[in-house]
């Protein structure tokens, strides 16, 4: 894992399992879909076939097989929150910001980057809190007069 974070806290928008080595494609396919119907709260429904599979049949050397698995999560929130409320208690004191202005760096790209890094994380929460909307992916009904007529050609 890159960073700390618990992904029960979030909900997946894409991922992507890799799968090296000797491995059947069509077990892979069902455990992965196995895995997300039971863990469908874990993941957006408004973005269709968000978890892709990939196979290689070449193991890594050393090794039999493996798997990576790559995950973008809302969860990732919990850690931009944290970096910036560590970013701000350090900006409010100052604390270091010389060695930077000293380089050529204004303060004021340091406040940009801090708003920056809010609306990435209400970005998250808004993207783990949306829902689809059933009406905008309903079929219209059409009368039978609005319906185009078939032309010969």
């Amino acid at each position: 894992m890159m960073t700390g974070s618990d992904f029960r806290n979030g909900r997946y928008l894409t991922c992507s399992a890799i799968f090296r080595g000797k491995v059947s494609a069509k077990e892979v396919e069902d455990q992965m879909h196995k895995m997300q119907l039971k863990n469908s709260a874990y993941f957006v429904e408004w973005i269709p076939n968000n978890v892709q599979t990939s196979l290689c049949s070449v193991p890594p050397q050393g090794l039999k097989m493996s798997s990576t698995f790559v995950g973008n999560s809302t969860a990732i929130q919990e850690i931009f929150k944290r970096v910036g409320e560590q970013f701000t208690a350090m900006f409010r004191r100052k604390a270091f910001l010389h060695w930077y202005t000293g380089e050529g760096m204004d303060e004021m790209e340091f406040t940009e980057a801090e708003s920056n890094m809010n609306d990435l994380v209400s970005e998250y929460q808004q993207y783990q809190d949306a829902v689809i909307d059933d009406d905008v992916y309903s079929v219209e009904e059409y009368d039978e007069e609005e319906v185009p007529a078939k032309v010969d050609a």
